[in-house]
């Protein structure tokens, strides 16, 4: 992860990790959880070849970003929105390219919704929207109660997220002999297990996309494009169909064979249709 994550910047008291990468259009790319940029590695190289220039970080409470020691500290995906804008302002971008994955298309709706004017485009990758948070996978893991979960040993929350990440892609064997252990790692230990459930984990919370779902239609006036793992076993495609439903002019793409983590799964595929898809966006924004 650190070939893409070089920076960091102190953001409202907290230190987020960044990168940013070739030249071109300003494009930003938001992950989900439980993840970081890690899961954008083979996406960016293929968009800064394209001719993009590419922002990743990750969240504040996730990846190689902040853990805040005050459980007061905001991690939620209503608090990350603000945090985004400064971040454009540190990168002095008045407009950009927002890409949203997971728990980042939330992020990515909530943005656009207050912030139509700060993005050319916007797109929305297996993102959580309406009351699709928590997932019935996540329903289940919660179950135990956070405390419990976070004083679990070390031994049976590692066991526990192999199987719950692997659940996230289609192409198991090549996830488990690749990335797997460098997602659980950055969620287990004594640092990172804690801050799983507390600055991840705890806010899995419809609230936070359903406050807007009345608004998402007024996401028409800008291009959006929608891309969904057609064997996405976390968030069904069921709720592609609904945001394109309810987002007038949207695009949507449905991969076959790939799943929730669809950077993981597809990121050649990913990538050339979010190449088509800016260029056409642009184009659009000229002709306007």
């Amino acid at each position: 992860m650190s070939h893409i994550l070089e920076n960091h910047a102190v953001i409202d008291g907290s230190r987020l990790a960044y990168g940013v990468h070739g030249e071109g259009e300003p494009v930003v790319l938001l992950h989900g959880t439980p993840s970081s940029s890690l899961i954008w590695r083979n996406v960016v190289p293929r968009l800064v070849a394209a001719g993009y220039k590419v922002h990743v970080y990750d969240l504040l409470g996730y990846g190689r970003s902040e853990r805040p020691v005050d459980p007061s500290v905001d991690t939620s995906v209503s608090a990350q929105v603000p945090l985004l804008e400064k971040l454009l302002a540190h990168w002095e971008l008045d407009t950009v390219h927002l890409v949203g994955h997971d728990f980042g298309g939330g992020i990515a709706q909530r943005f656009g919704v207050f912030h139509p004017d700060r993005l050319r485009s916007l797109t929305l990758m297996d993102a959580v929207c309406f009351d699709s948070s928590p997932s019935r996978q996540a329903q289940e893991q919660l179950a135990a109660g956070l405390e419990a979960l976070i004083k679990a040993p070390d031994d049976e929350h590692r066991a526990h997220f192999r199987q719950w990440l692997l659940s996230a892609v289609w192409d198991k064997e090549a996830f488990a002999a690749g990335p797997l252990e460098t997602y659980v790692e950055m969620i287990s230990g004594p640092i990172g297990q804690g801050s799983y459930f507390q600055h991840q984990a705890r806010h899995y919370q419809a609230k936070h996309t359903m406050e807007v779902a009345d608004r998402l239609p007024e996401l028409g006036r800008l291009p959006v494009k929608i891309i969904w793992g057609a064997d996405d076993a976390w968030q069904s495609v069921t709720w592609a169909e609904r945001l394109h439903r309810t987002i007038p002019g949207s695009e949507l793409s449905v991969l076959e064979n790939t799943g929730h983590f669809a950077p993981e799964d597809r990121p050649e595929e990913i990538a050339d249709l979010l190449i088509a898809f800016l260029a056409k966006a642009s184009r659009q924004g000229r002709a306007a």
